[in-house]
């Protein structure tokens, strides 16, 4: 099976708590986006996982979440059948944009089909949080409303066809360090407040665009704000970091604007430049 994993971008993100384990508590307005990684998923006669990458660098071995999510799949349904993964890494790496909670939800999914479906959908969720935070939103791969630690998910019914030119500086960021390097100033009934602004007629996306994490990333990275002004000035309607960064993203309401943003931004030596669709 050959899937298509996309990468994420969080419109909002609002830390509303910590938990006694370390993670932390959010809501976050998630859209996924027409930027993909490739997985081509084949069983194999050998018996193990067996997993190649191309593109971008990044492990071949249980350190992939690739490679924990199919252990997964195969502890739960006790099949013991031999598989080969290839990986063809587009999405930047440790760049706020979910590439690999993508591949690892994106897996369950396809080796769940391939199996001729044993698990539930509300399996495959439980064991998609076990895996990281941001993997059940790749199952559901719709926007979606985020809360507890991503694992609470809501779809959104109408979310308008936006362009958004994605800019990852030549830098990575960890979550971890970025969520521990946040100061807490919680935000209450962070919920509702998109609730309502996702039932006004016309989207006013500056009231909307809002990062707790851009505040921690932009101190250590002041070149976060540089692109940010970057994309305003190449029209976009409003621009934010996305989860813990560096991957700033600037929202067009056109393709024509997005591509001719995205052909000034390239000359401008910024990073890597994607303009994508939602």
């Amino acid at each position: 099976m050959k899937i298509l994993s996309p990468a994420k971008l969080n419109i909002r993100l609002k830390v509303t708590g910590c938990r006694p384990d370390g993670y932390h508590e959010l809501v976050s307005l998630m859209v996924p986006v027409h930027l993909y990684d490739h997985i081509e998923l084949e069983v194999s006669q050998t018996q193990g996982i067996s997993l190649t990458c191309q593109g971008s660098p990044v492990p071949e071995n249980e350190e992939n979440l690739i490679f924990r999510a199919a252990q997964a799949f195969f502890s739960r349904t006790g099949r013991k059948q031999g598989l080969s993964i290839k990986l063809t890494k587009n999405i930047p790496v440790s760049a706020g944009l979910g590439g690999g909670s993508s591949n690892a939800a994106c897996t369950l999914n396809a080796l769940n089909i391939m199996a001729s479906k044993p698990l539930s959908f509300k399996d495959l969720e439980e064991m998609a949080v076990s895996l990281g935070a941001d993997v059940p939103f790749f199952l559901h791969n719709r926007p979606c409303i985020a809360r507890g630690i991503g694992e609470i998910l809501e779809p959104v019914k109408k979310w308008p066809k936006f362009w958004y030119v994605i800019v990852k500086p030549p830098m990575d960021v960890s979550t971890a360090w970025a969520y521990g390097n946040l100061k807490l100033e919680l935000t209450t009934d962070e919920y509702g407040f998109i609730l309502r602004y996702l039932a006004e007629e016309r989207f006013k996306l500056a009231d909307i665009l809002e990062n707790d994490l851009e505040t921690v990333t932009a101190k250590r990275f002041p070149f976060i704000n540089v692109i940010k002004k970057a994309l305003i000035s190449a029209g976009a309607e409003g621009a934010l970091m996305s989860g813990s960064g560096p991957s700033v993203f600037g929202i067009f309401k056109s393709e024509d604007h997005a591509l001719s943003a995205k052909r000034h931004l390239t000359s401008q030596n910024l990073g890597e430049v994607f303009a994508v669709t939602g």
